[in-house]
């Protein structure tokens, strides 16, 4: 005698279809104390270990920072905004940062019509350190020259801040010898250095003693600077009451 037994027939049965029409998806809001997981549109830097400020002076801390933003009313009704608006939205962002952080917002006030960069009143107006110092060091009077200034770029000679009436060739003649300072130029030399070109009548020796002569008067007290080498010719020497100021292309009087 056989004994049969029947399997229970197992029937797979198909899922039935989820619907993924989730509709309407209304994002929560993070508390202002707990930054919320996931994308956010405020840009985030990766967490480091905090790193001593190199400008920082020893025993000192960073107790927060001033962000200085140049830009008026004007500027900001074109760009669709006002200032009110932006200083809302920094503050906003501030808070979503760091919530603990407090800020405190002030505008800087300008004359109209004053000019300047926007940024520079602003650091101006707010008493930023480095502003003041360059804004005094700008409005601070250069000091009077003293003593002459031989300036060969410029062509011109000061005594005591005031230009010497020299001329042309009284000039020439002095840069000529002020190019070879410490050397005896002899006239000779100094002829052929000044009249070689032919426009002028080359003179004679005791012609250059009367252009020598004219030149050192109108030196005035500092005449000595031009010496005579008695039998040979004239030399330059420098003085303490001497600044010579070069061209910063080389000069075409070649020696």
């Amino acid at each position: 005698m056989s004994l049969t037994i029947a399997q229970p027939r197992t029937v797979l049965r198909s899922a039935a279809p989820v619907s993924t029409d989730l509709g309407t998806v209304t994002p929560i809001r993070p508390r202002p104390t707990t930054p919320a997981a996931g994308p956010s549109t405020v840009p985030t830097s990766p967490v480091v270990a905090p790193q001593r400020n190199r400008g920082l002076p020893e025993g000192t801390e960073a107790r927060g920072f001033a962000l200085y933003v140049g830009l008026d009313e004007a500027k900001a009704a074109a760009a669709g905004t006002t200032l009110a608006a932006v200083v809302e939205q920094l503050k906003a962002l501030t808070a979503q940062l760091v919530p603990s952080a407090e800020t405190y917002a002030a505008v800087a006030v300008a004359a109209e019509q004053s000019g300047g960069r926007d940024v520079d009143v602003v650091r101006l107006a707010l008493q930023d350190r480095s502003a003041v110092a360059a804004r005094k060091q700008a409005d601070k009077p250069e000091p009077e020259e003293t003593g002459v200034v031989i300036d060969i770029s410029r062509k011109r000679v000061t005594l005591d801040g005031e230009a010497a009436p020299l001329t042309f060739k009284e000039f020439e003649l002095l840069q000529f010898l002020v190019l070879r300072e410490g050397q005896t130029v002899d006239r000779s030399a100094i002829i052929e250095g000044l009249w070689s070109d032919g426009e002028d009548e080359t003179p004679n020796e005791r012609t250059i003693d009367v252009h020598v002569r004219r030149l050192r008067s109108k030196l005035g007290a500092f005449e000595e600077i031009v010496r005579t080498v008695r039998g040979v010719g004239y030399r330059f020497d420098r003085h303490a009451d001497v600044a010579v100021r070069y061209a910063s292309t080389p000069s075409p009087d070649l020696f």
